[in-house]
């Protein structure tokens, strides 16, 4: 018979299991759009406590079902469990879903759907490693191919493996000197009473580990001996897949600088790229595009920069005249995420960096800052600017004159000779009833809040050669993000003599805190990055519109500044009375410029996810944690019952053997258990003389006749079930 081995040991195991499992899940959140992560990691956690408890498999099975449909209401659900809205909605999502999977149209597989498959291999992967950790103890295979894995996303992704291979190579190690000695003790070439001196064991396995990794940390270390592969992988990409039309490419939202070539579908990066601390939300405006190809946007030739004096800019984007309030904000970019450009809010005046020897180069026709030290590119992780905020008088706008200046009027209404028609033909329809600049560009804002236009971020085309992007948009897809709405609204303006530009940066982002000074710290990541519109106003400036579906303006307006009861905010926003202008979408990129995909499970795209009520969740979790460990302590309870009633039903070998091995845990469990030099009818002896009885000899001799001679007799079976009862019964008396 194998000894057994100690449930501490065994705990130890699964930690290991645990921790290494982790190594695969850290990295999703890093190269793939994972938004929740703690809650699979939560998950995970749970499964494996589960496991731990070693619960009868449906029991088990249960439980973290039950975890699985708490998370998945959690996060995208509304309504009450098990309602009838509720399991309505969630078939509706497995219908759709599976649909999408059939048809392979796998970017159509909502977050729900990819969330459950997430949970559910997390699911399997508690048993698999329990099997190959508890019962097989071999882990060498799971070992290696956590390495292979951690090396390939360090070498081929952004995601730095350091850390998690040096903790990879300490909880391996551990774990393999374990199941090694437990391989050992299973053969009985170690007596289990040698075992218990635990320092025997643990402390030679715990110094190894610590003297290993010392010296693989200390010892010094030959350079690479290959080129780095990346390179050469990423120039071949970008040449290979099809006729280079880009039809087919998933880009990963994000700010990038090749705006040549608007379209496709993009998946979404909540990596943060800078906090910001400021009064309100802002645009973080970076630069303008002024010259529309028909694919996308360029800048104009022969830009000019100039150098700025950093207690003064010279960028001014709306006039003097415009009613300001002066405000400071602070920006600090997270880790390697900081740009050779300024991002600044409207009205920036004086920038105060951590490094005095910046020089700032103005491109005043895109409004681009670039930060330099001795004629180079240089990121700054952290400055602070100070800026008047505009706010807009809404009749001055109305008023405002129709005449601009030439050089405004050329530069800033171009349009390729390949524009359709149909393009302004549907602009002036938009407008005809309007008679000033403000009311037509609030029109062609309000345009895309309605006319069976959709805000979505797959399946979203990029126009054919001969094919204009923003036609293709209007009159053929109706579907897209910021880059199709805010394309269009220029192209629109500007086929109306209105000049206008496309501006790129970023949105105000979301509030994660507060400064002492009663501030709000806004978190800014690459869902962020964003494009709008500036519309030109003579004697007023360039005053920022928002066409795109879900997204309110982040300027302030009013309705008459001669008035003091005036309204501020975004009156204007988006120019839609419809509920959409108060449901504000999770920001989306500056389309085609970013990354290919790197392949990702989103847990987040839904708002649903960030409206998790954690104290509900930590309460709810500890009351599950609670029940599992009550069932835990009265298992042997319930596994009697269990058993009580598989053997009522059943009289063969296989059940008696169950039975009577349950006996066995149940009379250890009371203090009664078989010493090791004992023999079976010994200890049977010692159990009947206890309790004044015969039936522990009387089951133990038709065990033994079953295990050693395969006899069984079915003329006892009834006898023998009462004799267990009864003894049962006897032993927890």
């Amino acid at each position: 018979m194998n000894t057994k081995i100690p449930i501490l040991y065994t705990i130890i195991l699964y930690i290991c299991a645990f921790v290494l499992f982790l190594e695969w899940l850290y990295p999703i959140n890093v190269v793939g759009d994972v938004n929740n992560l703690t809650v699979f990691i939560l998950f995970t956690l749970f499964c494996f406590f589960i496991s731990i408890l070693q619960l009868h498999w449906l029991l088990s099975m249960s439980l973290k079902g039950i975890g699985l449909i708490f998370i998945i209401d959690s996060l995208f659900l509304t309504g009450t469990p098990l309602s009838k809205p509720w399991v309505t909605q969630l078939f509706t999502e497995i219908g759709y879903n599976l649909n999408a999977l059939f048809s392979e149209q796998w970017y159509e597989l909502t977050p729900l759907f990819r969330s459950v498959l997430f949970l559910i291999l997390i699911w399997l992967m508690s048993y698999l490693l329990q099997y190959w950790f508890i019962v097989m103890k071999r882990i060498f295979l799971f070992i290696l191919l956590t390495f292979i894995y951690l090396t390939v996303l360090d070498t081929f992704t952004v995601y730095d493996a350091d850390m998690a291979i040096v903790r990879t190579f300490v909880v391996s190690f551990i774990a393999l000197g374990m199941t090694s000695l437990f391989k050992e003790i299973d053969q009985e070439e170690i007596r289990f009473s040698w075992m218990k001196k635990q320092t025997v064991w643990i402390v030679p396995l715990v110094l190894v580990v610590m003297f290993s990794t010392l010296v693989g940390y200390a010892a010094p270390k030959f350079d690479p001996q290959w080129p780095d592969p990346v390179p050469f992988i990423k120039s071949a990409a970008d040449n290979a897949g099809g006729p280079g039309d880009g039809s087919s490419v998933i880009q990963k939202v994000g700010y990038g600088n090749d705006d040549t070539r608007l379209g496709g579908s993009f998946v979404q990066d909540n990596t943060p790229v800078f906090q910001a601390v400021a009064e309100d939300k802002n645009y973080w405006r970076v630069e303008t595009k002024d010259i529309y190809t028909g694919k996308g946007w360029v800048k104009s030739q022969n830009l000019s920069y100039s150098r700025q004096n950093p207690d003064n800019f010279a960028l001014e984007t709306f006039a003097d005249s415009v009613e300001t309030e002066e405000f400071e904000a602070e920006v600090n970019f997270q880790g390697d995420s900081g740009m050779e450009k300024l991002i600044y809010p409207y009205g920036i005046e004086e920038v105060t960096a951590e490094k005095d020897d910046v020089n700032y180069l103005l491109e005043s026709g895109s409004g681009e800052i670039r930060t330099e030290i001795d004629d180079e590119g240089v990121k700054l992780n952290h400055y602070s600017i100070m800026y008047d905020k505009p706010t807009f008088a809404i009749n001055k706008l109305r008023n405002a004159s129709m005449e601009d200046p030439s050089f405004i009027d050329e530069r800033y209404t171009q349009l390729p000779d390949s524009l359709p028609g149909r393009v302004g033909d549907l602009a002036k329809q938009i407008t005809s009833d309007k008679d000033n600049r403000y009311d037509k560009a609030q029109a062609v804002e309000s345009y895309f809040n309605s006319n069976g236009f959709v805000y979505q971020t797959t399946n979203v085309p990029i126009p054919d050669k001969g094919e204009d992007y923003v036609a293709q948009f209007l009159f053929d897809s109706k579907a897209g993000y910021c880059d199709n709405f805010s394309t269009s609204m220029v192209v629109l303006l500007r086929t109306l003599d209105i000049p206008a530009r496309w501006v790129k940066g970023f949105t105000g982002g979301e509030q994660v805190g507060s400064t002492d000074n009663g501030k709000n710290v806004y978190e800014i990541t690459n869902s962020n990055a964003h494009s709008w519109v500036e519309v030109y106003f003579p004697e007023i400036g360039w005053v920022p519109f928002e066409p795109t579906q879900g997204f309110s303006n982040l300027s302030d307006f009013e309705l008459n500044l001669d008035n003091e009861t005036a309204t501020r905010g975004t009156e204007q926003s988006t120019g839609s009375d419809s509920q959409q202008q108060q449901q504000q979408r999770q920001p989306e990129p500056i389309g085609p410029q970013q990354q290919q995909n790197d392949a990702g499970t989103s847990a987040g795209n839904s708002t649903a996810g960030s409206n998790v009520n954690w104290w509900s969740v930590l309460l709810i979790s500890a009351v599950v944690l609670l029940a599992a460990y009550i069932i835990y302590r009265t298992r042997l309870h319930w596994q009697t019952l269990f058993v009580m009633l598989k053997y009522n039903s059943k009289s063969d070998a296989k059940t008696y053997q169950e039975a009577y091995h349950l006996l066995l845990k149940v009379l250890e469990k009371n203090g009664l258990s078989k010493k090791p030099d004992q023999t079976l009818r010994e200890y049977s002896q010692r159990i009947d003389y206890r309790f004044q009885t015969d039936a522990m000899g009387r089951l133990t001799s038709h065990y033994e006749r079953i295990l050693y001679k395969n006899e069984t007799d079915n003329k006892e079976a009834a006898e023998l079930n009462q004799l267990w009862k009864y003894l049962i019964k006897r032993v927890k008396a």
